[in-house]
């Protein structure tokens, strides 16, 4: 079987594409362990809870303080690889990260707009909205994926998974126009600058994967029922800076596509880099990446500089669906994601360049090719506030 590196789902292939699955959104914020950190020190940011309007569902963001980051791993480090060095140090502004990795509760009340847009007929959206319009995605298929989410966790408190990066995007784009706060991925150098967490070891907790059981769920002690399983966030240990599930669980996605010879091309760049000009943007549908390793991956692959390519024809290659969804990882099971939130709210134009607005020109010619089936939109208004 391939690698994390190539693929986070190395050790299960699905024979088809999955289902909708009815997962269940239901009212809950995760609750945190009793012996989790204090968040770091950040001036005037504070740790906050985001309801998301017109549902129960809510979840918490942590501050990040700006810093810098050495991103990648020294070749003494045990299991480096080559496309984690040379080391690049990247200057990072401050942010706001969740604290767990995103739910199914959470994801399901955007997945579910395709059925009530769908069903109700999407309204047509004037071309000056054209931007402003959400894209949801396609529904799923009940063959294989509703068995195995119903024996590892379906809804609630379980990670959401399967979704591909460009409908990962689309999520935050809704997430941000419901709540009137702008929510993205992180882009590589954010995300392992939070699950370092100021350290500069292998993990965030030392250097011994002996000790992983205690913060991860990955190959050696997440199987379910013979087979590995994500579970619910949470549950293990958090990194120094309070955030669950940083290594394993499940693969996150972030914003950059992959490449093996990033790190050279920024080190070329100078001794530090801004984390604007670090960010290695998408220009078509794949590779892309995911970082932190999911349920079925080997130790070396948690490690916090451990990079995650996600090609097509490993994360969806049994996809029923001619052409290929854009929406979906047929085989993802370990790929999921965390949003962020910079205190620094960009342009418009930035914002939707993050949002994935436009696609990639092959995202765009998969989606065009049945407009009324792929691209069910509409543009999202936040609930008006009620009158006293």
């Amino acid at each position: 079987m391939p690698s994390t590196r190539k693929s986070v789902a190395r050790r299960r292939r699905p024979s088809a594409l999955f289902a909708v699955v009815a997962l269940f959104a239901v009212s809950y914020a995760p609750a945190a362990r009793a012996d989790a950190p204090a968040a770091p020190a950040t001036g005037d940011m504070k740790a906050f809870t985001q309801q998301i309007p017109g549902s129960d569902v809510s979840f918490d963001m942590l501050p990040i303080p700006g810093g810098k980051v050495k991103m990648g791993s020294p070749e003494s480090e045990k299991n480096h690889k080559d496309d984690e060095s040379p080391q690049v140090e990247v200057e990072i502004e401050p942010f706001f990260m969740a604290k767990f990795e995103l739910t199914q509760a959470e994801y399901d009340l955007f997945r579910n707009g395709y059925d009530r847009v769908g069903k109700s007929g999407a309204k047509q959206i004037p071309e000056d909205k054209l931007a402003d319009a959400v894209t949801y995605p396609t529904p799923m298929y009940e063959l294989e994926a509703g068995p195995i989410f119903q024996r590892m966790g379906r809804g609630g408190k379980y990670p959401a998974v399967i979704m591909s990066q460009y409908a990962a995007r689309q999520y935050t784009k809704w997430l941000s126009k419901m709540t009137g706060r702008f929510y993205r991925l992180p882009t590589e150098a954010e995300w392992e600058y939070a699950c370092r967490a100021g350290t500069t070891t292998a993990y965030s907790f030392g250097d011994d994967p002996k000790q992983l059981g205690d913060y991860a769920w990955y190959f050696d002690d997440s199987a379910v029922k013979g087979d590995n399983a994500y579970r619910e966030v949470g549950q293990k240990k958090p990194n120094p800076w309070g955030l669950y599930d940083m290594h394993g669980n499940v693969a996150e996605m972030v914003v950059d596509t992959y490449a093996d010879d990033w790190y050279k091309t920024l080190k070329e760049k100078g001794a530090s880099v801004k984390a604007e000009d670090a960010i290695n943007w998408p220009e078509k549908q794949y590779p892309r990446l995911a970082r932190g390793g999911g349920y079925e991956s080997d130790a070396e692959d948690l490690r916090s500089a451990a990079r995650n390519q996600l090609k097509g024809t490993e994360v969806n290659k049994r996809d029923p669906q001619l052409p290929r969804s854009p929406h979906w990882y047929s085989n993802g099971f370990g790929i999921g994601l965390r949003v962020v939130s910079p205190a620094k709210t960009p342009s418009v134009e930035e914002q939707h360049k993050f949002w994935g607005d436009p696609p990639d020109k092959q995202t765009a010619k998969i989606l065009n090719v049945d407009r009324a089936e792929r691209q069910i939109r509409e543009v999202v208004e936040p609930p008006k506030a009620e009158k006293k």
